[in-house]
């Protein structure tokens, strides 16, 4: 088997290696059904099991309450960003919007194709680099959107943002979705791409409440109607079968292991190691500020683009992989997900300090 390297990326992102292990013995045979998991017809008897099994672990391990559905759609959070307005949203009515890094901005920018838009906060100021402390909403805000966890930038909101009592919280969870415990009645619709914590790309999670899916426009084509995949069971299409089997497979490890508050302390606990050893050292510097700064994504510098890149170049020869920051900011980011191990974390301090003992000013 080749030997598995330390996997940085911010998605798709690193899988527990028991989940692998278990999908890879049911490719030829899902059970003892002879077919495998890839092959089986979502309308079948052993993929609808897998399908309920994995929507029961979505409710129980995420804790969400009667009153919401769980839907598997596809296209990404970047669907959401204008499917949401374009079902909740009309002409004469307005949405607010908690900028805080570039997905924010784009789901906005997709909201102003359908109705007004007021942005209630926003970090652009500092480039992105912290959570603002304070929201200005509009009079009668249709919804309040926020994006929980910003991959390019680092930084998190660490509680849920204040919105009018009686609006209509959305969160986009993409990169921090069941990474800690999440108080879901708190919101009308929580919407994460699978692929950085439960599970791999093709799958996006919803969680809704069903009085915000009737409220839905009628007048849109079938498929961008949320109630149609909710009175199908997400199966209004062919669902990415192989996808959602592996998210109830994470399921299954992040409940073995704890559930979300056990998950919650142990991604707690790696990000603070790595920023212990940024906050003292003379060469990197964390880019977040405190009390702004992301458990899932920790950006740092040098302050020399070119000793960035000479890092990146030194950092993947020495068995790390996907460290350097997004090509808008530059820099380095460490994804640190769920299945990320500690052990990881320890190795790259480990060599973060060899780096700088060699290469600091």
């Amino acid at each position: 088997m080749t030997q598995r390297i330390w996997n940085f990326s911010a998605g798709p992102a690193v899988l527990p290696e028991s989940v692998l292990e278990e999908a890879r013995e049911n490719l030829l045979s899902l059970g003892k059904t002879g077919i495998g998991i890839l092959e089986h017809s979502h309308r079948g008897k052993a993929f609808l099991a897998v399908y309920e099994e994995t929507e029961a672990l979505v409710r129980e391990v995420g804790g969400v309450p009667a009153g919401y559905k769980v839907l598997f759609l596809q296209g990404g959070a970047s669907t959401q960003f204008f499917q949401i307005p374009m079902n909740f949203l009309s002409p004469d009515q307005t949405a607010d919007y908690l900028v805080t890094g570039s997905w924010s901005e784009k789901a906005e920018e997709e909201a102003r194709r359908f109705g007004k838009t007021h942005i209630a906060c926003s970090s652009q100021d500092k480039n992105f680099s912290y959570i603002p402390a304070t929201s200005s909403f509009s009079e009668k805000p249709v919804y309040a959107h926020y994006t929980s966890n910003n991959t390019i930038f680092g930084t998190q909101w660490p509680g849920l943002p204040p919105v009018p009592a009686g609006v209509d919280l959305i969160c986009d969870a993409s990169s921090d979705i069941y990474s800690r415990p999440i108080d879901v009645s708190k919101h009308a619709l929580i919407y994460a791409g699978a692929q950085k914590n439960l599970g791999p790309s093709g799958v996006t999670l919803l969680l809704i409440r069903d009085e915000l899916i009737e409220r839905g426009a009628k007048n849109l084509p079938t498929m961008l109607q949320y109630r149609t995949h909710a009175k199908n069971e997400s199966m209004y299409n062919t669902p990415p079968t192989f996808a959602i089997y592996l998210v109830g497979l994470v399921l299954k490890w992040i409940k073995k292991d704890g559930g979300l508050p056990a998950v919650g302390e142990r991604n707690q606990r790696k990000a603070g190691k790595l920023y212990s050893y940024l906050d003292q050292s003379k060469l990197f510097k964390a880019t977040a500020a405190v009390g702004s700064r992301s458990q899932m994504n920790v950006t740092f510098v040098t302050g020399d683009a070119d000793l960035d890149a000479k890092f990146c170049s030194a950092a993947t020869k020495a068995g790390f992989d996907g460290l350097k920051g997004h090509r808008s900011v530059g820099g380095m980011r460490a994804s640190i997900y769920n299945a990320f191990p500690e052990a990881g974390v320890d190795a790259l301090i480990e060599f973060l300090k060899n780096f700088e003992a060699e290469n600091g000013k």
